[in-house]
């Protein structure tokens, strides 16, 4: 075979590769542009801002109460988090993993669409979570290298990578976030470049691209720039995607994560307003 019919092979296998991308994450959402929304667990047992007195219970029946909501809104998936565990850490105690796997167990038979999880931030932990749970996708800050409100962070991808293979979960979805929240890179890259070469180096399923802290949104032109170089892998807004922005941000990417906004009085730390939730997804559903 000369160099024309070796290139155009080679070239044809990758495009079977990029669509392969796109094909696998509408089998998992079930949509081409999904709505992921948060379940913020309340605090868990061990850290600062943890209700002894609610306990597990309370822990419980606030997740139920927002799952619930969401759901009835007609949001594609939903995303298990550990936001609450201000400050956050880089290698999470046991017991908060365990406790995560325990509420979305009570949960279980309750939710209806595609979950996730993510346990900040401590990619390890997240798998674990994911292969205990059976859950079908995970987030996390996998690359890397930053300066952040809990110190010097640099994931290992590599062993996280690793781990999901021990734990036989070759299936998980993996949801890279390539800027990081709470953290300036080290890495002084591009963030285009930074995302093509996380997609290149770590193999994620998905990039996210988000703002500077929870709630906080992307910066539009981040991402198109990250879509621009990366137009058949795809890439959600993974923060701050308010009713007046979800249509343009639908416009540009593959989707979206969402939490604050659905919120009563869009505050990160309340409770799910149903209201808000079904007019987001309205919205939602009409941009796309």
């Amino acid at each position: 075979m000369n160099n024309t019919g070796l290139h155009l092979q080679n070239f044809a296998s990758w495009k079977k590769l990029k669509g392969a991308y796109m094909q696998r994450f509408e089998t998992v959402f079930g949509t081409q542009k999904p709505v992921i929304a948060m379940v913020h667990l309340g605090a868990l047992p061990g850290t600062p801002l943890h209700d002894k007195e609610r306990g597990l219970v309370g822990l419980v029946e606030a997740a139920r109460a927002d799952l619930a909501a969401l759901q009835s809104a007609g949001v594609d998936a939903i995303m298990f988090g550990n936001e609450n565990d201000r400050p956050y850490e880089f290698s999470v105690d046991t017991a908060s993993t365990a406790t995560m796997a325990y509420v979305i167990g009570q949960l279980r038979d309750q939710i209806t669409v595609p979950f996730g999880v993510n346990v900040l931030w401590d990619p390890r932990s997240t798998i674990a979570l994911a292969a205990a749970t059976g859950a079908a996708f995970c987030r996390e800050i996998f690359t890397g290298t930053y300066a952040s409100d809990m110190g010097y962070w640099a994931p290992d991808a590599g062993s996280a990578m690793r781990y999901r293979k021990q734990l036989g979960r070759d299936d998980l979805f993996m949801l890279y976030n390539v800027s990081a929240e709470f953290a300036d890179s080290l890495d002084r890259r591009p963030l285009p470049d930074r995302a093509r070469s996380a997609v290149f180096s770590s193999v994620p399923d998905a990039v996210l691209v988000s703002g500077q802290i929870t709630g906080e949104a992307a910066k539009m032109e981040d991402l198109e720039a990250v879509k621009m170089v990366l137009p058949d892998i795809p890439v959600l807004a993974n923060t701050g995607v308010k009713h007046d922005t979800v249509a343009e941000v639908m416009r540009v990417a593959n989707g979206c994560i969402v939490g604050s906004s659905l919120k009563v009085d869009g505050d990160t730390w309340n409770a799910v307003d149903p209201d808000r939730a079904r007019d987001f997804m309205d919205r939602a559903k009409a941009a796309r």
